[in-house]
């Protein structure tokens, strides 16, 4: 006979355990299956430990500048790079065991190791048991692309999962994606040391962002030595028995790069394989998301799905939001969902790009009348005083309605900043009450109604 459950979580993301413990608080029996480790990608492999990363390599630039700031090494500037690996294994296994001994202790809540796969639309398999629940909520996440090149399956390529094992510098780290991920690990490991080649098959890094911004973000990791590759097709690789040799076309030319290593950063992959979506009656979508409503409803009643599976956000917030909606909705009863969420991420490149709402093609797209002015991040008296002038912000708003539409902060504190526009956008107050707000001297922000000041007509 199979267990019996209120709600079955499966995945335990940044929705499921979140969600696995409103359930289980509210007094329902609940079940939370977990195939690797609580805390997903984020706790394990992806934002906590990358951004502790980051602040080590951003403490070996900053201290190969102490020169600018009248400040003397005479001992020059080395990395340690197993003891970086150690602080960022301090920082991950400190939220790893805090998630365990939190969930695995509650009330109410079992915790099941293993991968769970529909019988039913309202039975799972995991380890060998049948679990059954009226109510089943998915949270299985997304995993690292690999691309069709040939010769992909010779070489020992990395992921950013598998760079978390990393401790020490590649001589020639090669990352094939010039977006989010392969942006931040460029970076941090030329701090380290490393030499660096980012290839994309785009004509500017960061995709997502105007041409503008990501021309920005181009110059300044050029400025520290990473080298680019843009428009490559047709990609061949082979293992040398020391690296790796990539043979393909840049901008039309025929190119070969030698690299120490390869870190494949291409996008990630929906983990609904494993799911056996159709013994629930589900299936997945043609880029392998599970389809979902604004209150994260799937197809069949009694199941949602939540986080990277849905395709509706790729981000550990976006994630949370969706367990904040989907808890509302199951047991308080309420009317939240996706209906009017505003985009808002960051890239935690150094300097930082935060960004709210459109950007410039999109708001074009609409049609509508629109005012748009750029910053450029020298005019910062806090970014001067600090050294770090790199960057720009940017805004965009409705020239009708005076809300905002978009921004972005590509500098110092770019990724706290973003927060006041997002606050307004929310709101859904005039750009005027911003501009005409009084801001505290000497910070990044107080430029926003300098900014807003600029506006002229989208030409």
């Amino acid at each position: 006979m199979p267990q019996s459950f209120d709600a079955i979580v499966i995945g335990a993301g940044q929705s499921g355990p979140f969600l696995a413990a409103r359930l289980a608080g509210a007094g329902w029996k609940t079940a939370l299956i977990e195939r690797t480790h609580l805390g997903g990608t984020c706790v394990n492999d992806g934002c906590t430990p990358t951004k502790a990363l980051v602040a080590s390599a951003r403490a070996a630039h900053m201290a190969r500048r102490a020169a600018d700031f009248g400040v003397v090494l005479d001992g020059g500037v080395s990395v340690d790079m197993e003891a970086v690996k150690a602080r960022k294994d301090a920082v991950v296994g400190a939220s790893v065991k805090s998630l365990n001994d939190w969930l695995r202790n509650m009330e109410n809540l079992i915790v099941f190791d293993g991968e769970g796969s529909f019988v039913s639309a309202s039975e799972v398999a995991v380890d060998g048991e049948v679990l059954a629940a009226p109510r089943i909520f998915l949270n299985t996440g997304a995993r690292p692309q690999v691309p069709e090149w040939p010769g992909i399956d010779t070489v020992p390529y990395l992921t950013n999962t598998t760079m978390m094992d990393v401790d020490f510098p590649p001589e020639h780290l090669v990352i094939a994606g010039a977006s989010y991920v392969g942006l931040e690990f460029a970076q941090m490991y030329r701090r380290f040391g490393s030499k660096v080649t980012v290839i994309d098959r785009r004509k500017l890094p960061a995709p997502r962002e105007d041409a503008e911004i990501s021309e920005a973000i181009r110059d300044i990791l050029t400025a520290e030595g990473v080298e680019f590759l843009f428009e490559i097709k047709d990609v061949s690789v082979e293992n040398t028995g020391r690296g790796v040799r990539l043979s393909l076309t840049a901008g039309g030319e025929n190119r070969a790069i030698e690299g120490s290593h390869l870190l494949l950063a291409l996008g990630r992959t929906p983990n609904t394989d494993a799911l056996n979506l159709p013994a629930a009656g589900l299936s997945a979508n043609a880029r392998g998301f599970i389809e979902v409503d604004e209150h994260l409803r799937t197809a069949v009643p009694g199941i949602w799905a939540m986080g990277d599976v849905n395709g509706r956000g790729a981000f550990t917030h976006t994630s949370y939001n969706e367990f904040e909606i989907v808890a509302d909705n199951v047991i308080d009863g309420g009317e939240r969902s996706l209906a009017g969420r505003i985009p808002a991420y960051a890239l935690y490149t150094d300097p930082p790009l935060g960004r709210a709402g459109m950007n410039e093609r999109q708001v074009r797209e609409t049609g509508r009348p629109a005012l748009v002015a750029t910053l450029p991040m020298q005019k910062v008296a806090r970014a001067r005083e600090k050294s770090e002038t790199q960057g720009m912000m940017k805004i965009i708003v409705d020239a009708e309605s005076k809300r905002i539409l978009g921004a972005a902060i590509l500098g110092i504190e770019g990724d706290e900043v973003i927060h006041t526009i997002l606050a307004y956008m929310a709101a859904d107050k005039p750009y005027t009450l911003l501009q005409e707000t009084m801001h505290i001297h000497p910070t990044v922000s107080e430029l926003v109604p300098t900014l807003l000041g600029g506006l002229k007509p989208l030409e």
